[in-house]
């Protein structure tokens, strides 16, 4: 009787989401690449593609940077054409078609030379726990995405830009590391300025500190998340 209850439950809450229009967030548009698809055209190759915005760093002359999902992988869009006004709309979860160039940066994988337009329908993507894909060639699978790292160890206080030479305002980078292996994060500042709860945690950090995490994994010559919060245990 259990079973028979729990499956009439899972049918009626399926059937609740095709009620309300539960937004499809793989169905793409005649002409839109699937993000296997995008994945396997080759470099320098026009491409268009339908996502969701996660965050959006900031807008500056008429460009914006994009961090976007759809229900199977991230996208990174990199100086997207886009006025002061629309990039007032790209809040989380607004869908938007973009025709642009897929290129490659020490080993990022984004879309360049981009132009948009709004779609319709809204999603925004869970986070996905990826701690135990650290140091594996499979956390590529990953990038781009909205993740977590849980249970890391700080392993150095934060540095204003890559060798310390900023200032507050800059970006942060610091060591954490899990399992015996180390790794390098960044608070991106044009993302999470200095002002912001994640950037100010970050600065606070002590060697020893055990932190769980979460933020949007950028790739450059490896695995080298954009943090967006922090919680220190």
């Amino acid at each position: 009787m259990k079973k028979i209850i729990t499956i009439v439950m899972v049918f009626a809450m399926l059937l609740g989401l095709a009620a309300c229009g539960a937004e499809d967030p793989n169905k793409k548009s005649a002409g839109v690449m699937t993000y296997q698809q995008y994945m396997d055209a080759p470099m320098d190759s026009e491409v268009t593609i339908e996502c969701y915005v996660m965050a959006t760093q900031s807008w500056w002359q008429d460009t914006i940077n994009v961090y976007a999902q759809d229900g199977t992988g991230g996208y990174f869009i990199y100086n997207l054409a886009c006025s002061e006004a629309d990039a007032a709309k790209l809040t989380q979860g607004t869908k938007i078609k973009v025709k642009g160039y897929k290129s490659e940066w020490s080993g990022e994988i984004e879309v360049v030379d981009g132009t948009f337009e709004f779609g319709k329908g809204s999603w925004t993507a869970p986070v996905t726990d990826v701690s135990d894909k650290l140091g594996k060639d499979e956390l590529a699978n990953y990038m781009n995405q909205y993740v977590s790292f849980k249970g890391m160890k700080v392993e150095s206080e934060a540095l204003y830009k890559w060798d310390g030479s900023g200032a507050q305002g800059d970006d942060l980078y610091f060591n954490v590391s899990l399992g015996g292996n180390t790794y390098s994060f960044t608070v991106e500042s044009y993302l999470c300025g200095s002002d912001t709860e994640v950037y100010k945690t970050v600065e606070g950090l002590k060697v020893g500190d055990t932190v769980d995490m979460e933020g949007f994994l950028y790739w450059y010559e490896g695995p080298n998340p954009h943090i967006t919060k922090v919680t220190v245990k």
